[in-house]
């Protein structure tokens, strides 16, 4: 294994001249020691402020497992503390039957309340405050969108609820725990806890856009409790890997315990546990997570076998976790995977609907030869053809035949049965066009246009949000993009699927996406 630091650090200068970003700090750790870092850009455009190994960066959902490394670590000094937490969740909660480890898991069934932000009026930049606006969205959660335990989907309520738990249990603020029990322990000297988005330390600047469309300061004024909110430097993130590699050498550690391969009730091996994703890379097993808000990604993993961990902050809105794999493997060594010369057959090409979610599932070509992608969770995910009807990746196995494709989503732990959908000039002259309610979140839904040509717009506690356009996939399936949101990144888009009566008129549909599905509108006017 070529692990030199001249060697890591000719990757690092690698990954620095290709990520379009406005600034840039990675780190690359061997044997509990920094191997390379590098440091590029700015942390503030307008003000030419460079970025430093100290400049503190918001790390997002990176959050979520210290949430769970503060709950065990508690353990070990309160053995009550997890039964002592799962009887305030009725409180928070009230009538969702759900475990600390399901939270903890993101196998809870829970609809992620980011997601359901957009269909409860918010715009993009709007405000969104714990104690006012938690209350009501934790009102409107009544029911889960798949059996608990079963499955895996990503959802921020679940560590929103675990942060308001620890507090409630302990009488003391996150933060305090967070600093006392992980933090000063880990070494990390400037991180803190700071929920509220708008009030991130300077200099560090928040960028949207890109080359072509320029960079402009992210606006974010959304509060966290428990799912995201800390904030922390290179060299915190440095000192916590350290950390981890020293804990993961005792073998009555926390992380010994949190890096365990989780599996679902059914006993299937699960992708994610204790706010850590486990991550195959190249036969290498990794834990690690990444972190989004609008203006930032982030990135951060470690392979207790090689002893190797991979830092990427980013203050723009490039790809962070495809260089964090492609560091680990350049500096293992590990081959890249190689794609057949396989073409796959037309009928792999257009839209389907799984019957079960309620999902739309896009097929398109792939960017190279012998690939296709395949839309389901959020944005297209890349899979190689093993044959031209068949194809795989790390998380799913997916074939087609004719106008059915099966798709086994492995990391979640479930399979779709979808048909495809064909686009008819007839059916757009449809009235859709009306006012919609869903009484379970208390949200109405307003279609506009006629002949084909639709808007959305919603309505809630949380306010109108803006005008959106539908776009026709075929039947009766429109999709509703949402490419910015109160978090990000955003749902993408939400499938809609209207229904008609015996008479043949529009009566409701359905609305969902990987984030939160299988809710139901009626038609009121």
């Amino acid at each position: 294994m070529p692990d030199t630091k001249e060697h890591t650090q000719s990757i690092l200068d690698s990954i620095a001249r290709r990520c379009k970003s406005p600034g840039g700090a990675i780190a690359v750790l061997k044997d509990g020691q920094l191997l390379a870092q590098r440091i590029w850009g700015f942390a503030d455009l307008s003000q030419r402020i460079p970025l430093t190994p100290h400049t503190q960066f918001p790390i997002c959902s990176i959050t979520k497992q210290f949430i769970c490394a503060l709950i065990l670590d508690l353990e070990r000094t309160i053995p009550s503390i997890r039964s002592q937490l799962s009887d305030v969740l009725p409180d928070i909660l009230p009538g969702i039957p759900v475990t600390i480890d399901q939270l903890c898991h993101m196998q809870s069934g829970l609809r992620d309340y980011w997601a359901l932000t957009t269909l409860l009026g918010a715009k993009p930049d709007d405000e969104f405050l714990i104690e006012r606006d938690s209350p009501g969205l934790r009102a409107r959660t009544k029911s889960v969108h798949f059996a608990p335990g079963t499955e895996f989907s990503y959802c921020n309520l679940n560590f929103h609820v675990l942060g308001l738990a620890l507090e409630r249990v302990t009488g003391r603020p996150l933060g305090e725990l967070l600093q006392e029990r992980i933090l000063s322990p880990a070494g990390m000297e400037t991180a803190f806890l700071c929920p509220n988005t708008a009030e991130h330390p300077a200099p560090c600047v928040g960028y949207e856009g890109d080359e072509k469309r320029g960079f402009v300061p992210a606006v974010n004024r959304m509060e966290w409790a428990g799912d995201a909110g800390l904030v922390a430097s290179l060299d915190d993130m440095i000192a916590y890997e350290k950390y981890l590699d020293a804990c993961y050498a005792d073998e009555g550690s926390w992380y010994r315990g949190a890096v365990a391969q989780p599996v679902f009730g059914d006993g299937t091996v699960a992708p994610y546990a204790y706010g850590l994703s486990h991550v195959d890379i190249g036969g290498v097993k990794t834990v690690g997570h990444g972190g989004a808000l609008r203006g930032y990604r982030l990135e951060r993993r470690h392979a207790s076998s090689e002893r190797l961990s991979v830092v990427v902050l980013l203050n723009g809105e490039g790809d962070s976790s495809g260089p964090g794999a492609e560091i680990f493997r350049e500096v293992l060594d590990i081959p890249k995977p190689v794609l057949g010369a396989i073409k796959p057959v037309e009928e792999w090409f257009g839209a389907f609907l799984d019957r079960d979610t309620q999902l739309a599932i896009v097929v398109t070509k792939g960017a190279r030869e012998g690939e296709i992608a395949i839309s389901y969770a959020g944005g297209p995910e890349k899979v190689a053809l093993s044959a031209p009807t068949q194809a795989k990746n790390n998380s799913m196995v997916a074939a087609i035949n004719g106008d059915t494709l099966e798709v086994h989503r492995i990391r979640d732990n479930r399979r779709l049965s979808a048909r495809r959908i064909v686009p008819d000039e007839a059916i757009l002259n449809t009235p859709y066009q009306g006012v919609y309610h869903c009484e379970e979140i208390d949200s109405t839904f307003h279609c506009i246009g006629e002949a084909g040509t639709f808007y959305s717009a919603f309505d809630g506690y949380l306010g109108q949000g803006h005008a959106t356009p539908l776009k026709y996939l075929g039947g009766d399936v429109w999709a509703l993009t949402c490419p910015r949101g109160l978090d990000a990144p955003a749902p993408g888009d939400w499938t809609v699927v209207f229904h008609r009566d015996e008479n043949n008129a529009v009566k409701g549909f359905t609305i969902g996406c990987w984030l939160a599905r299988g809710l139901e509108y009626i038609k009121k006017i």
